[in-house]
């Protein structure tokens, strides 16, 4: 779940199997109880049905919670604090970096750095397509070091400048959790 509409979506899951929960949470929902093998089968296939997996392995819940951290920096902190990633990261989740990247790359084939990078060059492109901003503020609000820095990390993600995609007739976003 990577927004509020998809909260909603999972929420009506719920709803209709009458499966109670305490918290939701980009990515993340607490059962107030744990759920038989039945109702757990429903509800994975009802989750699959409109697009969601159900994530029930300790390996499967982790890599999604350090996407789900990631991307909540990335696109959804207002104020975001320019903090060390493998810190937020095993601080957050309680647990060593170096085994979190190595559990992240050998199931996602990408590292965590990897991933972040490609988060925030998403979002570098809703920043341009805002034209609200100019180069060097979004630079700034997204930490980048120099205007250069972030044109380089650009070009070498997607293969043409900021100045390029934001000319570009042809919007090449992508949804957040394709990236």
């Amino acid at each position: 779940m990577v927004c509020g509409r998809c909260e909603m979506a999972v929420k009506n899951e719920l709803d209709k199997l009458g499966v109670p929960f305490l918290d939701m949470r980009l990515g993340e929902v607490t059962l107030d109880r744990s759920l038989g093998e039945k109702e757990k089968r429903e509800l994975s296939e009802n989750l699959k049905n409109i697009g969601f997996e159900l994530l029930d392995d300790k390996t499967s819940q982790t890599i999604e919670r350090i996407k789900n951290l990631i991307v909540t920096l990335v696109h959804h902190e207002e104020a975001r604090p320019k903090v060390n990633l493998s810190t937020y990261l095993a601080a957050d989740l309680n647990q060593d970096y170096s085994a979190l990247s190595n559990l992240f790359s050998e199931n996602e084939g990408v590292t965590i750095e990897r991933f972040f990078i490609a988060q925030k060059i998403e979002r570098v492109k809703e920043l341009l397509l805002y034209n609200e901003l100019t180069l060097s503020e979004i630079a700034y609000q997204m930490h980048y070091s120099t205007v250069g820095h972030l044109s380089n990390q650009f070009k070498k993600t997607t293969g043409i400048t900021p100045t390029q995609f934001k000319q570009s007739n042809e919007v090449k976003r992508k949804q957040i959790d394709e990236v």
